[in-house]
């Protein structure tokens, strides 16, 4: 979904033993992830390794001064989502707690069969409820408000609540625990280390209930699954799946949400076009997630082998992320990248992933944003930024790349 940190914990011994001095970046651009001059703008450095001599540059992390490859164009970064050699990592659990390689290919397995796009259809209903139920709450308190805590934070935190099964008066302690398991040093150590004892504990008794009077939501589904299996997976799998649900479909799914709305808003002929057509909202969504400037470092992955890609070989052993946001702005695939086109067709962006590593909830986080954007332009026609754009401050300490607050009038 910061992942500077990420990177760091889960980086195998024999590289973390490295003296990051020892690495010399062969394009001098800059500690990584790059520094933006507009919250609502790329940082010039990609386009810059986009179209330079460099394309798999070897930087350093900003937090950690660890060496670091770096994909910014969108064969490379393509390519190498969807090749086996670049896994999370071969032998450790991965940041969403559920690992890596074959577990995590089982877990995949296991959720594609549950989470279908029928499932996603039948709580869209209750996705259009819990959105409105938000937008009765800002409504109701003073202006501006924060679009952020008041709609894009809570949203999809509810919507995955409802997912689960979970009722509905444990979901903001569900966006509590995820806030403070994949917000980074925005909690202290204690407090993340209690919110995730807490959830574990949690979610082992949410499985237990679940079992006793299973339901139609998706860990009953997940639960019929896994109880059919032979050999039966142990009971800490279906935890592990539900706490990697709550990191996939809250935290970047509110990046997006509280990002989407200020580029729509920054320039006001958008959000009136798509109030003029609302036929516009699908593409206009494929668009905004095409556009969106996420500044964090990616996920990290760890190669398994020498490589071939952009044209020179990558040592086994090297870390390497992709700047998934750069490679969606590549002028090779995309005429005119840094212009929105509310319109664009096709539009092959590479925000949920490629290949193997594509997302699982891509479904629901679409359905969660067009749902998201028909209810503002429904219920808050008049919806603007209270401060210019500029003024928004980046969210330290998150996987992915968010504000702090929104402020809005209407």
């Amino acid at each position: 979904m910061g992942e500077a940190e990420v990177a760091n914990e889960t980086k195998p011994e024999a590289a973390r033993s490295a003296k990051p001095e020892a690495a010399e970046a062969r394009c001098p651009l800059g500690d990584f992830p790059f520094a933006t001059e507009h919250p609502l703008e790329p940082p010039k450095e990609w386009a810059a390794l986009r179209a330079e001599g460099c394309p798999i540059p070897e930087l350093r992390l900003r937090s950690t001064g660890a060496p670091v490859r770096v994909l910014t164009r969108y064969e490379d970064v393509r390519a190498m989502l969807s090749d086996p050699r670049f896994p999370r990592d071969a032998s450790e659990a991965g940041p969403d707690g559920i690992g890596t390689g074959e577990r995590h290919q089982r877990w995949r397995r296991l959720v594609g069969q549950a989470l279908t796009a029928k499932r996603v259809a039948v709580l869209r209903p209750r996705i259009v409820t819990i959105g409105h139920a938000l937008v009765d709450a800002m409504e109701a308190g003073s202006a501006p408000a924060d679009l952020w805590t008041g709609f894009a934070y809570p949203f999809p935190a509810r919507v995955v609540g409802a997912l689960l099964g979970v009722p509905e008066a444990d979901w903001d302690r569900f966006a509590y625990w995820s806030g403070a398991l994949f917000s980074g040093d925005r909690y202290g150590e204690r407090e993340t280390r209690t919110a995730r004892e807490e959830l574990q504990a949690y979610l082992g008794e949410h499985v237990t209930r679940t079992r006793s009077a299973p339901g139609d939501d998706l860990l009953s589904k997940l639960i019929e699954i896994t109880d059919a299996a032979d050999p039966r997976p142990p009971e800490a799998v279906l935890v592990q799946i539900a706490r990697g649900l709550m990191h996939a479909g809250h935290e970047t799914t509110s990046s997006v949400i509280g990002k989407l709305v200020p580029v729509l808003l920054d320039d006001r002929s958008r959000w009136q076009r798509l109030l003029d057509d609302r036929s516009l909202i699908r593409p206009a969504v494929e668009e905004l997630l095409r556009f969106d400037v996420n500044r964090g470092p990616g996920m990290p992955r760890y190669l398994t082998e020498d490589a071939q890609l952009g044209g020179e070989v990558l040592p086994k052993g090297s870390t390497t992320v992709s700047v998934v946001a750069s490679a969606n702005r590549d002028e090779r695939m995309f005429p005119h990248p840094d212009q929105l086109d509310l319109t664009r067709t096709p539009n092959r962006h590479l925000a949920f992933g490629a290949g193997a590593h594509s997302c699982m909830g891509q479904a629901l986080a679409r359905t969660e944003l067009h749902v998201a954007l028909e209810i503002l332009l429904d219920r808050l026609p008049g919806l603007a930024l209270a401060v210019p754009s500029s003024e928004l401050a980046h969210r330290a300490g998150v996987l992915t790349d968010s504000f702090e607050q929104v402020p809005v009038v209407w």
